[in-house]
């Protein structure tokens, strides 16, 4: 709290009247932290228009209209989760706080396009044990699936541009955390990952 311009990233290049910018250097500045991150359809812009918000917010807001409030606590949830797992990177990639391991992720595990792109291609079944979640858990199953890269997120150069067809697997996520184990040095493939399914249930 009370923190000054020089403290601060300075944002100048996203602002279009600059003169709004200069005003705002003799302002107070916070520093946010991330505490929960949802993405999923339900809680897009669009939808939550529909329920009543009337703009994006730019700050704090209180919200009164109780049809959209009992939306957002309904969907406020990792069960409608439409975003990537993150592919673990390098172990001196990963930083830890407390107890918790926060895991760093590229951006382009953030293309929500790039996911249901994906999904349509290949389908919601695990490319390695053929698990599909909506058949064997129902309703809250469904639409549910990790996604795979198959190259590794920490070897795509910034302007790397994905493919879907290519790159991208969905696979349940004790598949996707076998894929990220070290087996003699190196992490497995999604064809030896079955193979080694496939010798374990013969």
């Amino acid at each position: 709290m009370n923190l000054d311009s020089t403290q601060i990233r300075d944002d100048k290049q996203y602002w279009i009247d600059k003169d709004e910018y200069y005003k705002s250097l003799n302002g107070k500045f916070m520093t946010l932290r991330l505490i929960e991150q949802v993405s999923n359809e339900q809680m897009r812009f669009e939808n939550l228009k529909k329920y009543g918000l009337k703009a994006a917010p730019q700050g704090p807001i209180r919200i009164k209209n109780e049809r959209l409030l009992n939306h957002i606590e309904t969907y406020f949830t990792d069960n409608y989760q439409i975003d990537f797992f993150p592919d673990i990177l390098k172990e001196d990639q990963i930083e830890y706080e407390g107890a918790k391991k926060l895991v760093l992720v590229n951006r382009y595990e953030r293309s929500s396009k790039a996911r249901e792109n994906a999904i349509r291609y290949h389908g919601l079944n695990c490319k390695v044990c053929d698990l599909n979640f909506k058949k064997v858990y129902g309703k809250i199953g469904e639409g549910f699936i990790h996604i795979h890269h198959l190259i590794p997120i920490n070897e795509i150069g910034e302007s790397y541009k994905i493919d879907f067809e290519n790159d991208l697997i969905p696979v349940c996520p004790n598949c996707h955390a076998m894929l990220h184990r070290k087996l003699n040095g190196k992490e497995p493939t999604v064809y030896e990952l079955k193979q080694i399914l496939k010798k374990k249930n013969t």
